[in-house]
């Protein structure tokens, strides 16, 4: 039968869940600590607990050697002739335990001492089971009971341990109160110096999951399939779904009917936006999908290595497509895994307009063809960096008198000059040098700039002509961009 210590022993380890056997080697090696300090021995010290009884006893331990030249220390060793005037059935390499008296000598500071050593051993004990119990449970979705709040921080009662929920890992939109019930994940389990904590969170892509499946029955049979969840808790979560089904919508059945479906997950997440997607293989078209609310015009693959896309949209979308803070965008890249650049279309008319424009060839005439300049003054014009006559009509009267040595008058006689030489341009052309194939490729040449020659324009509208001519290449790659390759119309414009 087993002593009252001994069930006590047994009624605390139930109770705190860890095996009894821990408990009686804590209070074992209690035993031992006491009697090293009353004893002040450095004897290899054992105790052992009689279960039937409730008696601890100590002992010194010594090892069984042959001779006397094999004692290295007489506190841990003892030779065998020694050895068997005490227990002569004792064989070399055993061990002997000699008792030590501690029934009544322990005294008050050594049941101190133990008492601690217990509490110790058995907070250990606790702390590997809660630790072996959640560690193959990350990810798992439990119910859990607020208990209390310390600062930021809302601790749970989860079963076996308390959990904790930090800051970053709850929704803004949520707050607990003392005694409520509610889902959490368990998100790590980490070894610390005062123990294992669980750490559980509201903000996991995980519980969005788990709800979705609670709620609908095609994604709980396996019909309808999760294949990527992006979320910014208390914000918005955007979740791509396909159906195995073709007779099933899998959007459709998420939705539920009139929504109800999806309201519940949202008063579950107190009123967190949910957008529900259709996965696409296609990251093209699965990028139109991901940016909703927001119409795409067109999706380009940059890098299909490094997984990069450019999107266009309407110049009134550009907000709608980036979201608050860049958050729309950010989702839809973090659902994809793809790198999303958008732009409008009039940023990207602007950046065909800049491609063209450094693409096209610039002329550039010397500044010794200009008659009338005089050798003098293009040296002066070449000093300060101007060496082409496109350049030198590009020019403000204000910027040419900042040159050293040159005024009002000489501004006149170089305006002159420039004017004569694109005038004799223009004549050439008026006498019909027309090249050879007759228009440009673009086929626009003639009607936008008549009396374009060789790239050269003339004086009186010195912009006007290649400018036309850069919108017209422009707006046509753009209608060519807006057309689909196959003849189909694109999806974004439903």
């Amino acid at each position: 039968m087993a002593s009252e210590l001994y069930n006590t022993i047994d009624a605390l380890s139930r109770e705190k869940g860890i095996d009894p056997q821990i408990v009686v080697s804590a209070v074992e090696d209690a035993i031992v600590m006491a009697t090293r300090k009353y004893y002040k021995s450095q004897e290899n010290l054992r105790a052992k607990l009689d279960k039937e009884t409730g008696k601890i006893n100590a002992f010194a331990v010594k090892t069984v050697v042959e001779t006397p030249e094999q004692v290295e220390d007489p506190n841990l060793q003892i030779t065998v002739d020694d050895a068997r005037k005490i227990d002569p059935a004792l064989e070399v390499g055993g061990e002997l335990l000699i008792p030590k008296v501690t029934e009544g000598i322990l005294g008050r500071i050594a049941a101190q001492l133990a008492k601690q050593v217990i509490f110790q051993k058995v907070r250990e004990a606790e702390r590997d089971t809660v630790y072996n119990e959640y560690i193959g449970r990350v990810g798992e979705i439990v119910n859990a009971t607020v208990k209390r709040v310390e600062g930021p921080d809302v601790i749970f009662d989860i079963g076996k341990a308390e959990a904790r929920m930090p800051r970053k890992e709850q929704s803004r939109l949520e707050s607990f109160a003392i005694g409520e019930r509610v889902r959490v994940v368990i998100a790590r389990v980490e070894r610390a110096s005062k123990g294992p904590g669980v750490v559980v969170s509201r903000a996991a892509p995980e519980l969005v999951q788990h709800l979705f499946q609670t709620e609908v029955p095609e994604i709980y049979d396996g019909t309808v399939v999760i294949r990527a969840i992006a979320r910014e808790a208390g914000e918005r979560t955007k979740i791509a779904v396909m159906s195995k089904d073709k007779d099933v919508d899998a959007v459709g059945a998420c939705v539920g009917m009139k929504g109800m479906r999806v309201q519940s997950i949202i008063r579950e997440l107190r009123g967190e936006k949910i957008d529900i997607i259709e996965y696409h293989e296609d990251a093209v078209t699965f990028a139109e999908k991901a940016l909703q609310p927001a119409k795409v015009s067109r999706v380009t693959v940059v890098d299909s290595a490094d997984k990069h896309l450019e999107v266009v949209v309407d110049d009134s979308q550009l907000s709608l497509a980036i979201g608050k803070k860049g958050q729309n965008v950010r989702l839809a890249a973090k659902l994809l895994g793809w790198k999303i650049d958008i732009k409008s279309e009039e940023e990207k008319r602007q950046e065909v307009e800049l491609q063209m424009a450094a693409m096209a060839p610039q002329a550039s005439t010397p500044l010794e063809n200009v008659t009338g300049l005089g050798e003098g003054l293009v040296e002066k014009l070449s000093a300060a960096g101007v060496t082409t006559v496109e350049a030198l009509a590009d020019m403000t009267p204000e910027q040419l008198e900042a040159i050293e040595g040159i005024g009002p008058k000489t501004v006149e006689k170089i305006s002159l000059a420039v004017n004569n030489y694109f005038a004799s341009l223009e004549a050439g052309a008026a006498e019909g040098e027309v090249p050879a194939e007759g228009v440009s490729s673009e086929g626009v040449a003639e009607e936008a700039a008549p009396e374009a020659v060789d790239g050269e324009v003339a004086a009186e509208e010195p912009a006007a002509a290649p400018e036309a001519t850069a919108e017209a290449e422009a707006a046509s790659g753009e209608n060519e961009e807006h057309e689909p390759k196959d003849g189909s119309a694109p999806e974004t414009t439903e």
